[in-house]
């Protein structure tokens, strides 16, 4: 039964693996997932991580990315994704669902969903997409608060607390570095840059900052696409995907249902879909066969 209807991994495992991760030397890559399959999928492929986004998740109920969606929305789905897989997750935890109180609520429920790591961000509450114009930041002392209120929560001291700046695409770069050493100082275990766009930002950020630095590489955003290798020569922590699966499946999906409405059929398809088997194979359904065959393997005797 081991590691079928949820992870071998215990939460507090993952909680390490993910710290030791980020100061291991390697970069840690985590693809977003949109869904617990997805997350199998990531673990199975060899990714040392597994991202939740709140762009995702805000998508996935029909939403823009504006701030809209609540703690309980977002958990949810994190605990889903964090119960199926051996990696730590970390998830998009907005500017904390409210004020530095929230921000504090918000750390303990994430921690009881199974979570290995948060980050918050430096954003005018409610936010917006991190990649669109006409963001708005906090004054660094109430992202400040922010983050204490966050680290105070905390009963696991290896639960990852990132601290997010967007900083940088409104006050420019050195402004940006400024407040991501005050959120070190703060304790953020984490620093998430946001919209940086060429390698020269992501090399004079990893300069200026000592503490270990997360990268967002989302697609059709303002950050130049760096690969992996890239970003750990110039020496950052972590890489996100926070999107591409969902936008994978979104256009794949798409293109199939045109088919479908305007053939009338889907045999076309059949060569662009996932194969029952395979994704039988992804599910273990073998194994839950066995299990249920162990369970159910006696037999009655004559007078029972």
């Amino acid at each position: 039964m081991t590691g079928l209807l949820a992870a071998d991994t215990s939460a507090a495992d993952k909680r390490a693996a993910f710290r030791a991760g980020l100061s291991s030397g390697r970069i840690q890559r985590l693809p977003g997932a949109f869904n617990p399959l997805v997350a199998k999928l990531i673990q199975e492929i060899g990714f040392e991580g597994v991202y939740v986004s709140g762009a995702v998740v805000s998508a996935d109920l029909a939403l823009p990315d504006i701030g809209l969606t609540t703690l309980t929305e977002v958990a949810g789905p994190g605990q889903q994704i964090a119960r199926v897989t051996d990696l730590p997750v970390l998830i998009d935890a907005d500017t904390g669902f409210g004020e530095p109180m929230s921000a504090a609520r918000t750390v303990t429920v994430l921690e009881d969903a199974g979570i290995a790591g948060c980050h918050l961000e430096d954003q005018v509450n409610p936010k917006r997409c991190g990649h669109l114009d006409g963001k708005a930041v906090v004054p660094t002392e109430d992202m400040v608060r922010r983050l204490r209120a966050a680290i105070s929560a905390r009963r696991d001291p290896n639960f990852v607390i990132c601290a997010r700046t967007d900083a940088a695409g409104i006050e420019g770069i050195d402004a940006a570095i400024e407040r991501a050493k005050a959120y070190a100082e703060a304790g953020a275990d984490l620093i998430f840059t946001e919209a940086l766009t060429t390698p020269a930002d992501f090399e004079k950020f990893r300069a200026a900052v000592s503490t270990p630095l997360l990268a967002n590489m989302t697609e059709f955003g303002k950050s130049e696409l760096i690969p992996a290798q890239t970003l750990d020569r110039i020496g950052y922590s972590a890489v996100i995907y926070p999107v591409s699966t969902l936008r994978l499946a979104m256009h794949a999906a798409e293109a199939g249902l045109r088919e479908i409405y305007e053939q009338g059929t889907q045999s076309g398809l059949l060569d662009r879909m996932q194969h029952r088997s395979r994704l039988y194979e992804l599910l273990q359904y073998e194994r839950y066969n066995e299990f249920d065959s162990d369970i159910f393997n006696f037999a009655l005797g004559r007078n029972q």
